[in-house]
């Protein structure tokens, strides 16, 4: 069996940036003014050296104007204003951050404008809509990224350059778990998108944490879900409409991989995620909240060697790699078709308890 250090020299944290300063910026407007754009995602372009946000939109012109003043950003737009194409000149890319089931509309509207689209995820409330997405950008030639920030995580890249050098032999199992208290720590008010299927989607634990495990393990195994079987719990007060205050569920992969995982919008915050394979493990723990501290733990027999990575912004790191490619006219992954498969496989857990569904 091979040493665990001849795996672990050589790893560049942005192998995937070729773009400068120099070359950009690329200038955003951004869909939505809720707490995730305020606080985590302008901020985040307003650090990059490859962005810059020239536009805020939303429903109401006022709500836009107000958060553009606060942000220092030129343009606040109403919706409207948007899909006429107001100050389009002035932006060079969409970046889509609404309900689940307003983003089609959205990122039809940048395409009819020929703007290049990063969408938040999950990318629609349902397989038929995020699949009319994806049809929208490729009429209109426009690149489409879906957000999937872990992708662009250097823990999480580095953890998948691991495994494809076989530093645990073959995958076999995967667990993972991501978890939050929504009303207690987030949003207090029940009447929210979150937990309203008609904005949402069919589900809220799976829908918006879920994925996360979900993706990441689709990302870090580079394979895609054949099945997936699952259990729902939905008891307390504000989960009335929904099936997965709880949930757990079990994701098959090629090759004989099991996956286990789990997702809560009402328990404590944490979030992990452990790759067992035939030789070793890689564990991230913590993992998936962009406050969390980056690194990982690697075992392979008797040897175990923690891997830590400078602090990052995961959503700065995210816009960084959106920006590259559109500046270096590379391909972009994960891509619309990608989504589609999460949303597909999303909607199969969901589908209710305990049977096998083939994907």
């Amino acid at each position: 069996m091979s040493d665990l250090t001849t795996f672990l020299d050589g790893f560049d944290e942005r192998d995937w940036q070729t773009a400068t300063a120099a070359d950009g910026p690329v200038r955003f407007a951004m869909v939505g003014v809720g707490w995730w754009v305020t606080d985590q995602a302008a901020p985040a372009v307003t650090a990059s050296e490859l962005c810059e946000t020239t536009a805020l939109v939303s429903r109401g012109k006022e709500k836009a104007a107000a958060a553009a003043a606060d942000l220092g950003v030129e343009h606040g737009l109403s919706s409207e204003e948007f899909r006429d194409g107001v100050a389009a000149e002035d932006y060079d890319a969409v970046y889509v951050c609404t309900p689940n089931a307003t983003h089609l509309e959205t990122v039809e509207a940048a395409a009819e404008l020929g703007k290049p689209v990063l969408c938040e995820k999950p990318m629609e409330a349902s397989t038929e809509r995020a699949e009319a997405m994806v049809e929208a950008c490729e009429a209109a030639d426009v690149p489409l990224m879906i957000a999937y920030r872990m992708q662009t995580d250097p823990a999480v890249r580095r953890a998948r350059e691991l495994v494809s050098a076989g530093a645990v032999g073959d995958v076999a199992h995967v667990h993972g778990h991501m978890s939050q208290s929504l009303l207690r720590d987030i949003f207090s008010d029940p009447d929210q998108w979150r937990l309203n299927p008609d904005l949402a989607g069919p589900g809220a634990s799976v829908t918006d944490l879920g994925v996360y495990p979900l993706n990441t393990t689709r990302f870090v195994l580079d394979a895609d879900p054949l099945a997936a079987q699952s259990m729902l719990y939905s008891e307390h007060e504000g989960f009335e409409d929904v099936p997965d205050e709880r949930a757990a569920f079990t994701v098959r992969f090629p090759d004989g991989v099991f996956a286990s995982f789990s997702a809560s919008q009402r328990a404590h915050e944490t979030g992990f995620l452990r790759i067992v394979g035939t030789e070793g493990e890689i564990a991230l723990d913590p993992a998936f909240f962009n406050r969390n501290d980056a690194g990982l733990t690697v075992a392979r027999g008797d040897q175990t060697a923690d891997i830590d990575f400078d602090s990052v912004d995961q959503m700065e790191e995210e816009f960084d790699y959106f920006a590259d490619r559109l500046l270096t006219g590379r391909e972009i992954y994960p891509d619309g078709t990608h989504g589609v498969t999460d949303i597909r496989a999303v909607e199969a857990i969901l589908a209710g308890e305990t049977a096998t569904r083939s994907l």
